[in-house]
């Protein structure tokens, strides 16, 4: 179901990634919250701190050493295990001769990678034996095109990937994905939000469509809209 607030949001993906890291501890997974006015570091955090309960081997990397270091002010007791892109890479040459076991078993959360760090980001999850799990990436923007570069990375890199969570209010709607349950689109009704389809696979912007108006429509209520939204934000 969607979750009422930004912390029952939090609670959702940090239940949906542990499920997502037993079924492949050595995943390629993907976290969304995709909504608009959300302060990221402070759930990221959060959610960093609640993994390392399960998951000791973990490391918390941002694309570069500005956002790394305001991670390291805003959270301490953390900082032995925040890094940027390149400074973890740096650290991954250094130990090449680590207990291939250890990093197996250790994960990688990595924050907002962009169209501009796809080769960092590339190259770090290539050296990397345990499981990524990248929150708010763009990475997809790289690929647009239809040069041979584009088609290559739709085929290889950016296949590898799997939505553990994903959460985006729509216009009149709600899309939700948390792992292993499928895809669940909400339609907004006067009362607040109904389930009006399940997909296998993320819905296209027509699916979608079709799925709303053979479910019953869109209701006009916006209220209800602010609503949800607002209660991501808090």
């Amino acid at each position: 179901m969607l979750p009422p607030d930004l912390r029952a949001a939090e609670h959702q993906a940090l239940e949906a990634v542990l499920q997502a890291l037993a079924d492949n501890p050595r995943g390629r997974w993907s976290l969304d919250w995709r909504f608009e006015g959300l302060r990221l570091l402070p759930p990221v955090l959060r959610l960093s701190e609640a993994l390392r309960a399960s998951h000791a081997q973990l490391s918390l990397l941002f694309p570069d050493a500005g956002a790394a270091a305001l991670a390291r002010r805003d959270a301490p007791e953390q900082a032995a295990w925040v890094a940027d892109f390149r400074g973890h890479q740096r650290r991954q040459q250094a130990d090449q001769d680590t207990d291939q076991a250890n990093e197996a078993s250790s994960v990688l959360l990595a924050v907002a990678p962009n169209q501009a760090d796809y080769e960092d980001f590339e190259k770090l999850c290539a050296g990397h034996r345990g499981a990524v799990v990248v929150i708010n990436g763009s990475l997809e923007d790289a690929a647009v095109g239809i040069g041979s570069v584009a088609r290559e990375r739709r085929r290889g890199f950016l296949a590898q990937w799997q939505a553990a969570y994903y959460l985006q209010p729509l216009d009149g709607a709600a899309l939700r994905r948390a792992f292993p349950g499928p895809w669940e689109l909400y339609r907004q009704d006067a009362d607040g939000f109904r389930l009006a389809a399940s997909f296998d696979q993320k819905p296209d912007g027509e699916q979608q469509a079709e799925a709303l108006a053979t479910s019953g429509g869109l209701a006009g209520n916006l209220r209800a809209m602010d609503a949800f939204i607002e209660g991501l934000r808090s």
